[in-house]
């Protein structure tokens, strides 16, 4: 009976250190516009860390140190099961919350969109194709990237326009110095729109520069070396819908003749290092992130 009772703490005990590790990971993962939080909530996120500790430092005590009767054992093995049960049922609500947060998300940029015919569809493009492109990029990039972040960066890239006046948005023409300073303004009007959200703070730059270019000429003349790495990969996202979707004043291009385009621009208006790994995702795979085939995964 005595080992059958320390077994009991044990597998208490184990259970409660896949409880510490999958806590750990849940922290390390939650560094996005959705979970990050306010410091006190990051204090808190922190502490609930150090009591688990202390819970496995009291099973561990107990196994090593007293002698355990059945019900202290059975009461440690099933409070280890519990805070299990606790943490599985809050992984999933977040999970939930965040998808149902895109999806509302999503749902009001494509009404934005639609006040211009030139990009209905676009943001949803631009998010897609971001997102396939993250999952071709190198673990080395990938690990200093927030899918989530990056995933509502690309969404909202362009939610400054609604600071720009449908004449310009949807002008056949050209446009003149004046209209390119208000559409230049664009990402500045974004930026401005989602302060009031605090967590966008971390991805406010890279909505900001995502029209910077490689060689400094982009809209704030901003340098490669101080253009942030997801803007320079939205960028990119941003080039391939542009090219490809239909506009009033052109044609949509063929995939190979954005993959042209975007050689050519590569070291000048994109990052090259970056287009190379682009250029690494097959054809068909793009063309299913057209807005009319657009299934996003939120698993992440």
């Amino acid at each position: 009976m005595k080992y059958f009772t320390i077994g009991i703490v044990a597998a208490g005990a184990v259970i409660m250190i896949t409880n510490i590790v999958r806590y750990i990971n849940f922290l390390r993962t939650t560094h996005d516009v959705l979970s990050s939080g306010s410091p006190r909530d990051r204090f808190r996120k922190y502490l609930a860390l150090v009591l688990l500790v202390f819970f496995l430092i009291g099973y561990i005590g107990i196994a090593v140190i007293s002698k355990p009767d059945m019900l202290m054992a059975q009461i440690l093995f099933w409070g280890s099961v519990f805070v299990m049960i606790v943490l599985t049922l809050m992984f999933g609500l977040l999970e939930t919350a965040k998808k149902n947060s895109i999806d509302i998300a999503e749902v009001l940029v494509g009404v934005i969109d639609a006040r211009d015919p030139n990009l209905n569809g676009h943001s949803l493009h631009v998010q897609a194709i971001t997102m396939l492109f993250y999952e071709y990029l190198p673990n080395a990039i990938k690990k200093d990237i927030n899918p989530v972040s990056l995933e509502y960066a690309a969404l909202m890239h362009d939610v400054g326009k609604l600071g720009v006046p449908e004449s310009i948005l949807n002008k056949p023409d050209k446009l003149d110095e004046s209209e390119w300073e208000v559409m230049r303004a664009h990402p500045k009007v974004g930026v401005k729109i989602l302060h009031p959200l605090k967590n966008f703070a971390s991805i406010s730059d890279w909505i900001l520069y995502h029209h910077e270019r490689a060689d400094g000429n982009g809209y704030y003349h901003v340098k490669m070396d101080e253009i942030p790495l997801a803007a320079r990969i939205i960028a990119i996202a941003d080039t391939y819908s542009a090219i490809t979707m239909k506009r009033a004043y052109k044609e949509a291009c063929t995939h190979e003749e954005a993959i042209k385009i975007i050689k050519e621009v590569a070291g000048t208006q994109l990052d090259k290092d970056l287009v190379d790994i682009f250029l690494t995702i097959p054809k068909n795979e793009l063309e299913n992130c057209r807005p009319e085939k657009v299934e996003i995964d939120h698993s992440e």
